[in-house]
């Protein structure tokens, strides 16, 4: 009986795995549930999003125009492209882990509501410190160096390409929340116990 209970759960385990394989790497059932979204080129040359992988969470966003980003600088890269968001949803602006490793460039994360249907632009920092001098040659996503044009820029100059991909985005539900004014809150096993209240070991 055990042997029998055994190979019923053996196969049972098979179908489940091949059943999830199927579904990771793109079927018939998985990309017939892809919503249409409407997408509008703002400006010339723009790239609409891309999935890299079949599976992809994120879209990749694209950089529409040459953009410089000097040390301490904050800067919105233009995608150039606007889209309709199903009723519902949000568009969610993350950064891409690349260009957060390789680079000191940090995007912003963002929402972009279903309401909006204006040029999408992605909020970019640039956290490395001004060590002084300058250059003509800038870094790229890649952090290496290329040169731009004659102009002089402080050090650790960053300059986004046009057609690099700058971020990414996630389409995900929204929930509306009814607000209810009450005289007290219902107790729990935290409590009122904030910031640092857990500690960081066991």
């Amino acid at each position: 009986m055990k042997e029998v209970f055994t190979e019923q759960l053996r196969k049972a385990w098979k179908g489940l795995s091949q059943m999830n394989k199927a579904q990771c790497v793109g079927t018939d059932v998985n990309t017939s549930s892809r919503m249409s979204v409407a997408v509008k080129r703002a400006s010339l040359g723009s790239t609409i999003p891309t999935y890299a992988h079949e599976g992809d969470a994120g879209m990749d966003l694209y950089a529409s125009e040459d953009t410089v980003i000097e040390p301490g600088e904050t800067v919105i890269v233009p995608t150039g492209i606007a889209m309709t968001i199903p009723k519902g949803y949000e568009l969610q602006i993350r950064p891409r882990s690349g260009v957060t490793v390789k680079t000191k460039l940090r995007v912003q994360l963002g929402t972009i509501d279903c309401i909006f249907r204006g040029a999408i632009g992605v909020i970019v920092d640039n956290t490395a410190e001004d060590c002084g001098g300058s250059t003509p040659r800038l870094r790229n996503l890649v952090n290496k160096t290329e040169a731009y044009d004659k102009t002089y820029y402080p050090k650790f100059t960053y300059i986004v390409r046009k057609g690099d991909r700058i971020a990414q985005g996630v389409l995900a539900p929204v929930s509306h929340a009814h607000f209810t004014e009450v005289d007290a809150l219902d107790d729990s096993p935290r409590g009122g116990n904030g910031f640092g209240s857990t500690g960081v070991s066991e």
